[in-house]
């Protein structure tokens, strides 16, 4: 059977940047053992299967797949999924209004709004199905320096320390010095992500943009990604990271997180706080889309 695929380069708003997807349309049928041969065909960090809806109120029903694995919740397949699905479906009302959207992926329904932006990139953001929550107790400082080819004295900044959380899937979150340290991490070194364990967010205030609030990278060679251009689902946790070690006062607050300079793919992800009595309510992770390339794939 011939379905329609597309790919899209997601938080970057042009081409050849960002973290790129696959979008196989029209899924129905597919296997999970075919499913995940076909991401292992994309070799892309992850891709996308997208069937009708288990609840017809909703939009559509996602399945994601990295090279290695299913995902129950990732961001940027989400972020890419509502805008494509938005364009797709519903050109003529974007162009008039925002669109509202539902997900149904394996961690829940994702709510998600696909933005009119007359004469920009393709944008939009979606609440956290689930707020962060601690993801069990990290390595110590000795054996994630071990594992990232660094010092133990390269770890840390402020009052950060190492963590771990998960808002549908576990990372281990460690803060590094500054930017020479994050460059110096070795993401061969360990296959962060193996045997279903967290993968390895690292992070630190000093930015390249001026803008950014944290600049970051992410290995998961467990799940058969070395290193990913762009993570929302690891964004998504860190606002756990921001409540534990720096609490906005009550009401709204904005992050930017630039990910991906590494390795020649700059991203950015918009992270949105909602706190009410020193408490995290809400959380949204927000982005901009690119369309690359369409296709057929016979399955």
């Amino acid at each position: 059977m011939r379905r329609q695929y597309d790919t899209l380069d997601v938080f970057t708003d042009s081409a050849l940047a960002g973290n790129p997807l696959a979008v196989v349309l029209d899924a129905e049928g597919l296997e999970e053992a075919r499913m995940q041969a076909i991401a292992r065909e994309f070799n892309l960090a992850e891709t996308v299967f997208v069937r009708a809806p288990r609840n017809p109120v909703n939009t559509a029903a996602l399945r994601i797949f990295t090279p290695g694995r299913e995902l129950p919740f990732a961001g940027h397949p989400t972020i890419g999924a509502a805008i494509l699905l938005a364009h797709t479906r519903e050109p003529e009302l974007l162009k008039r209004e925002d669109l509202r959207i539902v997900l149904e992926e394996e961690v829940g329904d994702v709510v998600c709004v696909a933005r009119h932006r007359a004469g920009q990139a393709m944008a939009a953001y979606f609440t956290l199905p689930r707020l962060p929550a601690p993801a069990g107790k990290p390595p110590s400082i000795k054996a994630l320096a071990e594992g990232l080819g660094l010092r133990p004295a390269d770890i840390g900044f402020g009052d950060h320390r190492p963590t771990a959380f998960s808002a549908g899937a576990p990372f281990v979150y460690v803060p590094l010095r500054d930017r020479a340290a994050m460059a110096m991490a070795k993401p061969i070194l360990k296959l962060w992500g193996e045997n279903g364990g967290p993968a390895v967010f690292l992070y630190t205030n000093d930015v390249a943009r001026e803008t950014s609030s944290f600049h970051a990278r992410m290995f998961a060679a467990g799940w058969g990604i070395v290193e990913d251009p762009a993570t929302g689902s690891a964004a998504a946790a860190f606002a756990g990271v921001i409540m534990r070690f720096e609490p906005p006062p009550d009401g709204d607050a904005m992050f930017m997180i630039e990910q991906g300079l590494e390795m020649g793919r700059p991203s950015f992800i918009s992270l949105g706080l909602s706190i009410d009595k020193g408490a995290l309510a809400s959380a949204t992770i927000g982005g901009s889309a690119v369309l690359v390339a369409q296709g057929t794939i016979d399955l």
